[in-house]
């Protein structure tokens, strides 16, 4: 059997919830059946710098990194960093991002300059690309820390891990009292990809 594997990039600033949505993600990969390997860089995470983490998943997996351009997924939690990280996915790759825009600490320093429109920008590279208002919606649901779920939720139409087993791995991995809304979440990101033609989006 050919060894496929599947390798998602995950992006953001620190506080925003990248390690959790890691590792939901890792964890439905696992209880699919997969070999998953996973690399977290956490960089300033504590003081809102830039936060990524590297998955990958696979009949066998040999390395948690994933090469230069092999990105099958980016999933980033603030547009601009979407844009820095374009160019570790492949072309034909699928590009999840919230329409959140904070500046961590490496962009102030003069060598980063802050795009005036980074999702016009994107959709100059990317064929494939969902761009949702994650914030505003985690808001509505009642708790801004909800973005990492409904991002995941729009991510899992695109993966073949059935939605119950998402479902399990928010159960068991998030606090009991948290639960309901983050279902919610997860839901609402479903909806939302169901809703938009993301190969002309």
């Amino acid at each position: 059997m050919e060894n496929i594997t599947t390798n998602i990039l995950i992006v953001g600033v620190g506080g925003q919830g990248v390690l959790l949505a890691s590792e939901l993600l890792s964890e439905t990969a696992m209880k699919a059946g997969h070999d998953v390997k996973k690399s977290e860089v956490h960089g300033m995470s504590q003081r809102g710098g830039v936060v990524s983490s590297h998955i990958k998943f696979g009949p066998k997996v040999y390395s948690p990194i994933i090469p230069y351009g092999q990105a099958d997924i980016l999933i980033s939690f603030e547009v601009a960093e979407a844009l820095r990280a374009i160019d570790w996915m492949k072309k034909e790759g699928f590009l999840v991002t919230a329409i959140t825009r904070l500046v961590p600490p490496i962009a102030t320093g003069g060598k980063f300059h802050y795009p005036d429109d980074p999702v016009a920008e994107l959709r100059k590279k990317v064929h494939r690309l969902l761009v949702l208002e994650a914030e505003d919606i985690a808001r509505d649901l009642g708790d801004v820390r909800l973005v990492n779920t409904i991002l995941l939720g729009s991510l899992s139409t695109d993966l073949e891990f059935a939605e119950s087993l998402w479902q399990e791995v928010i159960r068991q991995r998030v606090k009991e009292k948290f639960v309901e809304m983050n279902l919610q979440a997860f839901a609402r990101g479903r909806q939302l990809a169901g809703s938009v033609n993301k190969g002309t989006a």
